[in-house]
């Protein structure tokens, strides 16, 4: 084949193995060749599995030559998040106290990534414990690097998963969210990425010592991958989804939903809540928005989503209640200076009392009541999913202002989390040399949309990775 073979996508990697047109260990040692030229400038891949990605591939390999049926993911490498089970290898969350907490089995998605023929090639970086901010840095494994831009932040909490889809490193990588942290990273880094509809995807989030989460850990957080194309997002997304004994959450409802008559409504907000958006956040929603109309989408402009102030407010009011009775424990584990995103949250916003608690969870419900009214009249919203371009490492830890305007760019990425319904993040191009790049958020359960819209951007502006970093530069790709 004429490319290497990191650069193709994970739907022609698969057919070239299942075609036995090249083998699954070639396939892998492409990777690892990437991996050894590249994570010494970026810094994603945090623990390497490279003999057993080998041993994986060749057993792929044997199975091919035995006339076996291969997996639609057959041979294609992904990375997983430090915070989400591979078996046999440590789920450190980033802190040196779990360096050595080997995970028992896989957590159901890279068990179902697996049974389709995709094979773990590491893990990646997160912001130690996924709690100590947006950009990813761990304690125990340092700073992951923004390919494009060594001065910007990749964005987080699964900032290296991002990092080494964009770099070419893993075909696929496997991270989550519960406020941007799929969306956030893919566009900081150019890539794509599905945050799914709550229920859609088996997880496990347990915390080892923490067996009980509360239903802010139970409801908010969904497992999704990131990809170069949304196409290749597509592939995961029909692995991924469906009902799992290990997870009574994930449901089994239709991968595809029935055709929408007419044009499909699109519903724009470039500025939620009217609290500013970044120029060239502007034009990529205003770009997205032509490329959707081009496609055939009935696209309009409407003044702002549904309660957006409120759900903003029951969000930080219910997860700052569940996390504060494990915050003294938590934070000496986050090292110097990781304490400070959430200490800030909680001084911001204080814990409810078990009555505001249950009112907090009535308003949810009713939030979630909203939304749906909103997107039974508009199929699709498209916006940001962060208001301003890449920012600097730190920024939302560094000092009450920098935290505020972390808060304020992610905001949609906060109230679609809360109110449970699936995103796709796509990139739109390049703005003063970084990724620029939009969301489409659907109704619940109806990713197919989402994917689909996502997908017709995608063939109108095109594909930014992979990058080469080239010497920590950024800014060019391969």
């Amino acid at each position: 084949m004429g490319d290497a073979l990191w650069k193709l996508t994970a739907a022609a990697q698969a057919e070239a193995v299942r075609g036995g047109e090249v083998s699954a260990v070639e396939l892998v040692e492409s990777h690892l060749e990437r991996i050894a030229e590249v994570n010494p400038e970026v810094n994603a891949v945090t623990q390497l599995l490279a003999e057993r990605a080998r041993q994986a591939a060749e057993w792929t390999d044997r199975r091919r030559a035995a006339g076996e049926e291969l997996g639609p993911l057959a041979g294609v490498p992904f990375t997983v998040k430090e915070s989400t089970a591979i078996e046999g290898v440590a789920t450190t969350f980033g802190t040196p106290r779990f360096r050595d907490l080997v995970a028992p089995a896989d957590a159901p998605p890279v068990a179902r990534l697996r049974a389709a023929g995709a094979i773990p090639i590491g893990h990646s970086n997160v912001p130690t414990l996924i709690v100590a901010g947006m950009h990813t840095r761990s304690e125990l494994f340092g700073d992951t690097v923004n390919p494009w831009d060594r001065s910007r932040t990749p964005g987080g909490s699964s900032g290296g998963d991002a990092v080494a889809v964009a770099t070419g490193m893993a075909t696929l990588g496997l991270g989550n969210d519960s406020g941007g942290s799929l969306r956030i990273p893919a566009q900081f880094c150019g890539v794509a990425a599905l945050k799914p509809t709550t229920g859609r995807f088996p997880a496990d989030h347990r915390i080892p010592g923490a067996d009980d989460p509360g239903p802010a850990s139970q409801l908010l957080v969904t497992d999704g991958p990131f990809a170069r194309s949304v196409g290749d997002l597509r592939l995961a997304y029909e692995v991924l989804a469906g009902a799992d004994p290990r997870d009574p959450r994930a449901v089994p409802v239709p991968v595809y939903g029935e055709s929408l008559p007419g044009p499909v409504r699109v519903a724009v907000v470039v500025d939620p809540g009217g609290r500013g958006v970044h120029p060239t956040v502007r034009t990529a929603v205003a770009t997205a928005a032509d490329a959707l109309r081009d496609a055939g989408y009935d696209v309009r402009e409407v003044p702002d989503v549904p309660r957006l102030d409120e759900a903003l407010d029951a969000y930080g009011r219910i997860t700052a209640t569940e996390f504060a009775p494990s915050w003294p424990a938590v934070r000496t584990l986050l090292g110097e200076g990781g304490d400070r995103f959430i200490e800030m949250m909680m001084e911001q916003t204080p814990p409810a009392s078990a009555e505001q608690f249950m009112k907090l969870m009535g308003a949810w419900m009713n939030i979630r009541r909203s939304w749906a009214a909103f997107l039974d009249d508009h199929p699709l919203l498209l916006g940001p999913s962060f208001t301003e371009p890449p920012v600097e490492p730190g920024l939302e830890s560094r000092d009450r202002a920098g935290w505020d305007r972390f808060e304020s760019g992610r905001r949609l990425c906060t109230v679609t989390s809360f109110v449970g319904v699936p995103g796709v993040a796509v990139p739109t191009g390049m703005a003063d040399g970084l990724p620029s790049g939009v969301q489409i958020v659907g109704r619940a359960f109806r990713e197919d949309l989402c994917l689909a819209a996502a997908e017709a951007i995608e063939d109108r502006l095109g594909v930014l990775t992979p990058v080469d970093p080239g010497q920590g530069q950024g800014r060019r790709t391969v």
